[in-house]
């Protein structure tokens, strides 16, 4: 028995002996002006044990060894620093914090600097725009016009503030597009939360991908995807604004931030209100007075039934930057929308009034994130909404009107009015739309080393639907349809980091699932009952592509991404929407399309004061199956603009070539222009043509100058121009050979110009910013013939509140 314990004695001893004390590094990588540097290398030399700083700079390295050990800490266009450390029990678990000075490398008098976040995100070998909205969100400019000035980019939007937008990259619009607002699908919250209604202040950034979408978003689109990428900092701060100008619109956003230092315990709030009246100048073909012997007279009219209104928030509560989460949120989101409806899908010469949309939300939201989960390198991130929409289309005025704003009058001098009793041909309707929604998105990645990395995603999305309508018959309320939509994707998705960083590729593979139930009562052969007549749709598809970038010189970057993406159609596209004019189409197929781009990114280049970048893709669509609306352009216009979407018979090939330049003078001046050149060709009639209703030449132009101590010491003004221009396009096909009278359905060329300046006062928390769009009150058009709004005028309020 005791040479046993003295055995036992002696293994412990061996044992306790053995362990070796292993520590911890971590840190944070900053430049001189105290941003982080995402992708700095961090190097513990004598072990060859390195990483890379994530997005905020911050990095971390387990297992030290004991004893001491040189660290490097280094990036591209800065200088290095290093220091040593010594591990021991007593010291192991170690924060040390680096700042880098930026250092000019001369080659040939042209200097390198170092990556920014837009940088690394736009080298990584998607066709991918970063655009920051931090200049943005003191203007008073929407969302959409940041992205309407992005290199192929189009937004197409039916008017004013709050009218149905589309977005077109590289020529492929509407659903082929997907939105997101942090990886979770933007049509969950419903339209009356959109990039319409979202201020910029809101946003941290947006990211454009053209073609090629990353697996960690999980999207089905065949053209790309927009991904809207709101504030999380945990900063103590309060900021708001307020705006007015043209047409009544008034405009007002709040956020606010605050987190306790010691618990992490964190409180977020964001708040919006938007209204105009929209009764902007508009003219054209179709706008006429009409007088009693039906003679048409041309005129320039008001937009009288087109107000617009929507407001909405966001709040959460949890935890930030603690042990166990580094971000733990939960929280609620609602909206409410009033949308007044002046015509259908085209402009006709007999306009809407009284029918109008009511939209509203409230939707319950989970945020969770945590970083080297149980082991470094192993990230979570789930986020999720669940929810309940609404939406009612009112249509129950039955009197005629002219775009003059006045009642029609017949031939025999009475009020005309609509024997249908509504503004639209499908008769009265008080119809509403009930919608329980939800999605959830997941994504795990594991970093094996430096080199390799791989990511599994997933995202669902559910709409469970029910109509009804007060104007029909209790029976036939009693008895509606149901309609319900599924959909799962998961993508599976590899990273390889070699040669020194300078080749990067990510291959990913995605599943796509959607499941279709819609329920729909009718009565039996003889009338005797009512029988469910069921439609069910199981399917699922594969896609799959990849990404990759070689930096074959510190400022050359060559790039290059392919995918075969699946389009699964949307809830719309199925069910139909009365108050977007849409049928059903239940038996509608996705749509597929083999996507390649190819560029190229040189710079930024640095000549003493001078900054260049200059950026360029090369791309290629061939899209089956392409779901759209009906090719004829007439038909549309003489069933009164109610519509289906259906799976056009014929291919379409896009192909064409984007660029953009870059240019800035001592941080203080920056100039930017770029342009997209593109064709969209299917067969029509036995013929190759141009796909109608597509811009296939934009070109985009933008100045900013500002101008430091101005007026007051440490005050700034900051003054910008902006022009975009649009070449001539069709909305319809052309009619054969013969293109007589096509003229009249061409959208001329376009050129507007924008104008803008705000002023930020010494403290740095007030700004007062003033825009004039449209300047020389052109005609302009996105979509089918709809015209725009002409010369305005806004004026804009900021006040900050910082680490309070």
């Amino acid at each position: 028995m005791k040479r046993l314990i003295n055995i036992i004695f002696l293994v412990l001893g061996l044992y306790v002996q053995g362990q070796e004390t292993l520590g911890t590094l971590t840190g944070t990588v900053r430049d001189a002006t105290g941003n982080p540097l995402a992708y700095a290398s961090v190097l513990i030399e004598n072990l060859k044990l390195g990483v890379l700083t994530n997005d905020k700079g911050v990095y971390t390295i387990n297992k030290l060894p004991s004893g001491n050990h040189r660290v490097l800490v280094s990036f591209l266009g800065y200088g290095s620093r290093s220091m040593t450390i010594d591990v021991n029990k007593n010291h192991n678990d170690i924060k040390i914090d680096f700042t880098l000075k930026e250092s000019l490398e001369n080659l040939d008098e042209v200097t390198v600097s170092g990556k920014t976040e837009k940088t690394a995100l736009e080298t990584k070998g998607y066709a991918v725009n970063s655009i920051d909205t931090k200049e943005a969100g003191l203007r008073s400019i929407q969302t959409n016009e940041l992205l309407n000035a992005t290199v192929g980019v189009k937004i197409r939007q039916n008017g004013g503030l709050g009218s149905n937008v589309q977005y077109s990259l590289n020529g492929l619009s509407g659903r082929s597009v997907s939105l997101f607002i942090d990886g979770i699908p933007i049509s969950i919250y419903g339209s009356s939360f959109s990039l319409n209604s979202i201020p910029p202040s809101m946003i941290k950034n947006i990211e454009v991908y053209k073609g090629v979408v990353p697996a960690h978003l999980s999207s089905d689109a065949v053209g790309g995807a927009i991904n809207i990428v709101l504030h999380k900092g945990s900063k103590n701060n309060l900021s708001a604004s307020a705006s007015y100008g043209s047409f009544n619109t008034f405009q007002t956003n709040f956020n606010g931030t605050y987190r306790l230092i010691k618990s992490g315990f964190t409180i977020k709030a964001s708040a919006f209100h938007n209204y105009s009246d929209n009764d902007y100048k508009i003219w054209g073909r179709t706008i006429v007075d009409i007088a009693p012997n039906g003679v048409q007279t041309p005129i320039v009219a008001r937009r009288f039934n087109d107000a617009y209104r929507s407001a909405g928030g966001m709040a959460q509560i949890g935890f930030t930057n603690v042990n166990w989460a580094d971000q733990f949120l939960v929280g609620v989101t609602a909206s409410d929308e009033y949308n007044e409806v002046q015509h259908g899908t085209f402009v006709t010469i007999s306009p809407y009034n009284g029918r109008f949309l009511e939209s509203d939300a409230l939707l319950g939201n989970i945020a969770y994130q945590k970083k080297d989960l149980f082991t470094q390198g192993l990230d979570l991130n789930i986020s999720g909404v669940y929810g309940k929409r609404n939406r009612t289309i009112n249509d129950t005025v039955a009197q005629a009107y002219t775009w003059a704003g006045k009642r029609l009058v017949g031939f025999d001098g009475e009020y005309h009015e609509y024997t249908w009793g509504s503004q639209s041909e499908n008769g009265p309707t008080l119809a509403k739309i009930v919608r329980n929604v939800s999605s959830i998105r997941s994504g795990l990645s594991y970093k094996i080393n430096h080199n390799h990395k791989i990511l599994l995603n997933h995202v669902y999305s559910g709409v469970d639907r029910e109509d009804s309508d007060e104007m029909v018959s209790l029976l036939e309320n009693t008895f509606q349809q149901t309609s319900d939509l599924y959909k799962n994707i998961v993508s599976l998705s590899y990273e390889l980091n070699a040669f020194d960083n300078k080749f990067k590729i990510n291959a990913f593979g995605k599943h796509y699932i959607q499941k279709v139930l819609n329920t729909q009562p009718v009565f039996n052969d003889d009338n005797t009952q009512v029988i469910n007549e069921v439609y069910r749709s199981d399917k699922d598809y594969t896609g799959y592509g990849f990404a990759a970038s070689y930096i074959l010189l510190p400022t050359v970057t060559l790039l290059t991404s392919a995918e075969k993406a699946i389009r699964l159609p949307s809830e719309n596209e199925v069910f139909g929407d009365a108050g977007d004019n849409l049928l059903p189409n239940l038996t509608i197929q996705p749509e597929t399309s083999n996507n390649l781009n190819i560029g190229f990114r040189l710079g930024k280049f640095n000549l003493n004061k001078h900054g260049f970048t200059l950026a360029s893709n090369f791309f290629a669509r061939n899209i089956e199956n392409r779901i759209g609306l009906p090719v004829n352009a007439d038909g549309l216009r003489e069933s009164d603009e109610f519509v289906q979407y259906t799976n056009l018979g014929n291919t379409a090939e896009s192909k064409g070539i984007e660029a953009e330049f870059l240019y800035t003078y001592n941080t203080n001046f920056g100039f930017n222009f770029n342009i997209t050149r593109m064709s969209l060709t299917t067969v029509n009639s036995g013929i190759e043509t141009n796909v109608p209703n597509v811009p296939l030449f934009t070109m985009n132009g933008g100045l900013r100058y500002s101008v430091k101590d101005f007026i007051q010491t440490k005050s700034t003004i900051n003054l910008f121009y902006n022009t975009y221009y649009t070449d001539e396009f069709a909305f319809k096909f052309a009619a054969g050979t013969n293109t007589t009278g096509e003229e009249e359905f061409f959208i001329p060329e376009q050129l507007s110009h924008d104008f803008g300046l705000s002023y930020t006062f010494p403290k740095r928390n007030f700004v007062v910013s003033l825009d004039v769009k449209n300047i020389f009150d052109q005609a302009i058009y996105d979509n089918l013939s709809v015209q725009k709004p002409g010369r305005a005028f806004y004026l804009k309020l900021n006040y900050t509140i910082n680490n309070f």
